[in-house]
């Protein structure tokens, strides 16, 4: 079957080519999504149609289709809003627009959306929040080193990957810049790739780099990047960080920790580390000044040393200016940092991620409000685990968060709410900090760690959780 001057062979990916028969293989000209190597690094005998926004998807998106979104810093919005456009105005139905976390608006998932898009959240974003609550849009809970495995199971099995890559160089190489975490994955299992080529996407190396054949359709288009951050701490925050980073944090140690304000407080009480290094899925702007004070040299790893080793970013333009063309970054897949044996082999691995509450009991809830979908499970659990069996023995899985909610409520409470998530298992749990102290709960029984826990929840609230701890333990909290 010919598609466009194309050879076309249904349902079958890239990946299930590389025994193709001799005389398919000669037909470069006319190779196409269906007939050449998975391998996004070699180059091939063919170019991509340049086109606009709407052209690539006028072209090529039909009902029933599933569509991969590239997530984060790298979300290619205008592309989005071409795809949201020509659904509507050609009456297409039934298309699932399947991502990680995304920025900016999402308008196919708008009410008026609701019979032509359908979003998957691998994790939640605020943009989507509204529609999965209201059943437009769908979320699939998994550890972010599994999300590759949806796309090589054919699970998930993408029409359409959407994309956005910083220019071609003189060989014709982009780069996936921002994000690669689960992006490749789903490149060599589409069928056609839609690329935006933007001069403000970062070069970034290591799994990010695409040569320009494999793309089917690009669309230049500069619009900036979006950005986070620049958000002051809180005292609160501020002193979370300075017990972790003054208790926690050893010389030479391996760092995790996602986006965001106790984050960015942690670094910020760094300064005076030595030899630090970063294995995370993600990292934020406070890393550069360490890096420049020259706290992180990545030289106590064993592997991808004297290397920052990341998979997504979200931050601002002077992170985006430090990881552009820079070596010391390497951008990996999600399948490899997160993995938790990965993760254990890190010198001292120390890994800090956050939560939205904690029962008595070392239950953690991240993903949801009560029975409200929030987020997701991200790499929490990939870390906090992968930390915990740390080789050394060295490895510190570390909870963090503000003792209260902005309207004075405990985040340390006598159960979850009903419907809540449990993301970490009160056995997973190690160390749990809060702006009042650091509490251990290895080891500890149910009262002992009630105990612990009162000891760093806001004194407001330490009174009525002792008594809830008693009347859901039979027994007083006890050291």
């Amino acid at each position: 079957m010919s598609v466009m001057g194309k050879i076309i062979v249904p349902n079958v990916c890239r990946r299930n080519f590389i025994n193709i028969s001799a005389s398919l293989q000669s037909v470069r000209s006319n190779r196409s999504y269906f007939t050449y190597t998975q391998e996004l690094s070699q180059p091939l005998d063919r170019k991509p149609e340049f086109v606009s926004a709407k052209e690539a998807f006028e072209k090529c998106l039909k009902s029933g289709h599933t569509v991969f979104a590239q997530g984060a810093a790298a979300t290619p919005v205008p592309l989005l809003n071409a795809m949201t456009d020509v659904g509507k105005a050609g009456s297409l139905r039934d298309i699932k627009v399947v991502h990680m976390h995304t920025e900016r608006d999402a308008p196919y998932v708008a009410p008026e959306c609701k019979d032509i898009f359908r979003s998957v959240s691998l994790f939640m974003a605020a943009n989507v929040r509204q529609s999965v609550a209201e059943g437009r849009s769908d979320a699939i809970p998994i550890f972010l080193q599994d999300i590759p495995k949806l796309f090589h199971r054919k699970i998930i099995r993408p029409d359409i990957a959407v994309i956005q890559v910083s220019p071609p160089d003189q060989h014709g190489y982009c780069s996936l810049g921002t994000s690669v975490d689960c992006v490749r994955s789903a490149l060599v299992n589409s069928k056609i790739i839609i690329a935006q080529i933007n001069v403000n996407m970062p070069r970034t190396f290591g799994d990010a780099i695409i040569h320009v054949s494999h793309v089917d359709y690009a669309v230049e288009d500069n619009t900036p990047l979006p950005e986070h951050g620049g958000k002051a701490a809180t005292p609160e925050e501020t002193k979370i960080g300075q017990l972790i980073g003054d208790n926690l944090v050893e010389d030479g140690a391996t760092l995790q920790m996602g986006i965001g304000n106790i984050p960015d407080a942690v670094l910020s009480a760094l300064k005076n580390h030595k030899d630090l290094g970063i294995h995370s899925e993600m990292f934020s702007v406070g890393v550069i000044d360490l890096v420049r004070r020259g706290c992180v040299t990545n030289n106590k790893k064993k592997n991808h040393k004297g290397r920052i080793v990341g998979s997504f970013l979200v931050g601002n333009k002077e992170l985006y200016d430090f990881v552009d063309n820079n070596p010391f970054i390497e951008m990996l897949e999600i399948d490899y940092v997160n993995n938790t044996h990965i993760v254990s082999l890190q010198p001292t691995m120390t890994a800090i991620n956050s939560c939205i509450e904690v029962d008595l009991t070392g239950q953690i809830c991240a993903d949801s409000i009560g029975t409200r979908m929030f987020s997701g499970f991200g790499g929490q659990v990939d870390f906090i685990r992968g930390a915990a069996e740390s080789v050394d023995g060295k490895g510190k899985p570390i909870i963090a968060l503000v003792s209260n909610t902005k309207r004075g409520e405990s985040k340390i409470v006598p159960t979850l709410k009903i419907g809540a998530g449990v993301v970490t298992t009160r056995a997973h749990v190690h160390y749990v900090v809060t702006e009042q102290g650091i509490a251990y709960l290895f080891g500890k029984t149910l009262r002992q760690r009630a105990y612990e826990l009162i000891k760093i929840a806001h004194p407001d609230h330490r009174e009525a959780l002792e008594k809830a701890a008693f009347e859901r333990l039979k027994c007083m909290p006890a050291p």
